[in-house]
């Protein structure tokens, strides 16, 4: 028995790719497991809470079935207990280096863009600076050895967090109290997933992620990381871009159970596409 989750951000209106997204982790639970919504509300400022409700139309609109589990602001007491956890292992190291600082200074490119160079690993900050939390993922590695994990449609993974330096854990802004790499670990963990369904963009921080459920001790769950749907320029479906939402089709009175239908197979809606497979992924 699979249980898989839906979990989007109050930030923005859902758009077809959350609908593709929802629609295979929902299938992937069938016919005896548990499919669950999740609302990932700790985005700071950007976060809507009226969002919510518009987010559980959609769902209904498009005839899922499913349980909800505990938004993630009621879980800021486990994320500061998980990062204290990680302090006291000697495993995260004050930041305050700023963005363009990094760009600057960074030699190496990673999934998420310039690879932290280990400035305030070499040289800690000033008392007093404002500061992130970086996790020392050599260090970290060192300590956990060799890990794997497994992609439902690429298989067998060595985790390789390096790829993406040494990530934030805790940021500086104390309106998102964690990042997405250490909430997203421990709420699939608290929940108790066991398929992990995302689109492939996804993909490196899984190599992330795996290493903190080891550090952590929580359990390893299986992932698929699913295609991405285009559009004509062939970006990805996104909020920021504006991408046409579901709310607005369904209030146009479209038919979402139908709509459903044709993304469960695959069927694309037009001028949409499907991105290539998971083939050269890190």
């Amino acid at each position: 028995m699979d249980v898989t989750r839906f979990a989007p951000s109050p930030n923005g209106s859902l758009h077809l790719g959350h609908a593709f997204s929802a629609i295979i982790a929902h299938d992937l639970s069938r016919p005896d497991g548990r499919f669950l919504l999740r609302i990932e509300d700790i985005d700071g400022g950007r976060s809507r809470p009226e969002l919510a409700e518009e987010f559980r139309a959609d769902l209904a609109w498009l005839g899922l079935a499913w349980e909800e589990v505990p938004a993630q602001s009621s879980r800021v007491d486990e994320y500061e207990v998980a990062a204290a956890t990680l302090k006291a292992m000697g495993l995260l190291y004050p930041c305050s280096c700023s963005r363009a600082e990094i760009a600057a200074a960074s030699a190496q490119t990673g999934p998420d863009g310039p690879v932290y160079p280990g400035t305030c690993k070499a040289t800690p900050p000033l008392p007093g600076a404002d500061v992130a939390w970086r996790l020392d993922v050599e260090a970290a590695l060192e300590r956990t050895g060799p890990l794997v994990w497994h992609d439902a449609l690429a298989g067998e993974q060595l985790a390789r967090p390096e790829l993406s330096g040494d990530v934030v854990l805790v940021r500086k802004d104390r309106d998102t109290p964690a990042s997405y790499h250490l909430a997203v670990t421990l709420d699939d963990a608290a929940d108790g997933i066991t398929l992990v369904t995302r689109g492939a963009d996804l993909f490196a921080a899984t190599h992330v992620h795996r290493l903190l459920q080891e550090l952590l001790g929580l359990p390893v769950p299986r992932w698929h990381h699913h295609a991405l749907l285009m559009d004509t320029d062939g970006r990805k479906l996104a909020k920021r871009r504006n991408s046409p939402s579901l709310a607005d089709r369904r209030l146009a009175g479209e038919a979402g159970a139908a709509l459903a239908r044709q993304l469960s197979v695959g069927q694309m809606p037009s001028g949409i596409t499907l991105s290539a497979s998971l083939e050269g992924q890190p």
